[in-house]
């Protein structure tokens, strides 16, 4: 038997085309949602697309985490399974995983498939900052006798995001309701939602992160949405195309654990112009080592990576699975160092690249005045000064002690 969340119910219940379902780490969101399309996929004439901005190897990502639910309910033997697509042998509906974008992030992918799908999930929503987009393919569903849903699927970011203008603000929604207004129904659940099914570790991490950062419990643990900060450190920012001028292309690297995210970021550094382009490939918690080697090689090939080097085994093991990747260089004043390489240069931002816009609107001074930053809002950031202090840093005359 497939047994749904109380609040994931609402899918059942309300027969809106939208639906909204936010919330912060350990909420169950991903999994409240995959259980309701698995449960969806035994009526018949269904053709759900479940697509992430990137979807790095169906297979070896999102297919496996749908064969444990399969697993979970006993019902394996239901299903047909390949490398994209499973379908359910009983009614014949399908499940197809696809990404918006290649996995470079360079150019839309190819969604042909579009006719005939009656559902659609954008799984971390929060990435894709281009509404047209969601437009057009929220556009595309119009089969005729099906009830038709899209279903987004997020990590609250900013309030300039255009999800939160559009479903929130211009709505008049709160961030937290539960309940249906107009053709949208909303979900928001945090990990106290689902106590029962966590680790009592990642418990105690959350209950530390509660007392020691109440920003980001706020944000990160319940999933409220950001106000942008203010005394942010980087005001000289902006979005726009990534390496235009095909300049040679490296990659910032840092590490993460169950809560905080490993993550990748491309970078292309211009000098006669003053410019630093950035592109955001990987911000995902929870990856295993031959994952993130994985994920490495497909995106940098065999391009330079400049990694957290507080983590010296795990450079190693990466380097002994094929990635070219290095640890960076820390030292005292080394994170003085990397801000100041940034803030002399321009910072070109990848439209799709929304958790280094988040991060870049809310990475601020510790205190008015204050030359020393807040230890939070830089998981992206970090590995992009590591990157940029290799390249940059040497002709300042920096040395570590």
């Amino acid at each position: 038997m497939i047994l749904l969340n109380n609040k994931y119910k609402a899918l059942l219940k309300y027969d809106t085309r939208f639906y909204i379902v936010t919330g912060g780490r350990g909420s169950s969101k991903s999994f409240g949602v995959g259980t309701f399309i698995t449960a969806l996929s035994y009526e018949s004439n269904h053709k759900i697309l479940f697509t992430r901005q990137t979807m790095t190897s169906a297979h070896l990502s999102i297919v496996p985490e749908f064969q444990e639910k399969l697993d979970l309910f006993d019902i394996n033997d239901h299903f047909n399974i390949n490398r994209s697509v499973i379908e359910n042998k009983v009614s014949k509906s399908e499940i197809i995983f696809k990404g918006l974008k290649t996995s470079s992030g360079d150019q839309t992918a190819n969604l042909k498939s579009l006719q005939g799908v009656t559902t659609w999930i954008l799984d971390e929503a929060e990435e894709l900052s281009d509404e047209s987009t969601f437009d057009k393919i929220n556009l595309s569903l119009r089969t005729k006798g099906v009830h038709n849903r899209v279903i987004l699927i997020l990590n609250p970011t900013t309030k300039e995001h255009w999800i939160y203008k559009r479903f929130f603000e211009d709505a008049g929604v709160s961030e937290n309701f539960n309940g249906v207004k107009g053709d949208v129904t909303y979900i928001h659940t945090t990990y106290l939602d689902n106590l029962k099914h966590l680790d009592s570790s990642f418990v105690n991490e959350i209950e530390r992160i509660k007392i020691t950062n109440p920003n980001k419990y706020k944000h990160v643990i319940l999933g409220a949405w950001l106000e942008k900060a203010v005394g942010v450190v980087f005001n000289n920012w902006s979005f726009g195309a990534f390496n235009p001028d095909n300049l040679q292309v490296s990659y910032g690297q840092d590490f993460g654990f169950s809560i905080d995210p490993t993550t990748l970021i491309g970078v292309a550094i211009d000098k006669k112009h003053k410019k630093i382009y950035v592109q955001e490939h990987l911000y995902k918690p929870k990856l295993t080592t031959s994952e993130i080697a994985h994920i490495n090689k497909e995106v940098c090939g065999h391009s330079l990576i400049v990694a957290d080097s507080a983590e010296p085994r795990l450079i190693n093991e990466l380097a002994s699975l094929g990635c070219n990747i290095i640890g960076a260089e820390k030292g005292p004043g080394s994170i003085s160092l990397g801000i100041a390489l940034l803030l002399d240069y321009q910072i070109i931002v990848e439209h799709n690249s929304s958790n280094m816009a988040k991060e870049l609107n809310n990475y601020i001074y510790a205190d008015k005045g204050s030359k020393l930053f807040v230890d939070d809002f830089n998981h992206l950031i970090d590995p992009l000064r590591y990157n940029v202090t290799y390249h940059l840093g040497r002709s300042t005359g920096f040395e570590l002690r």
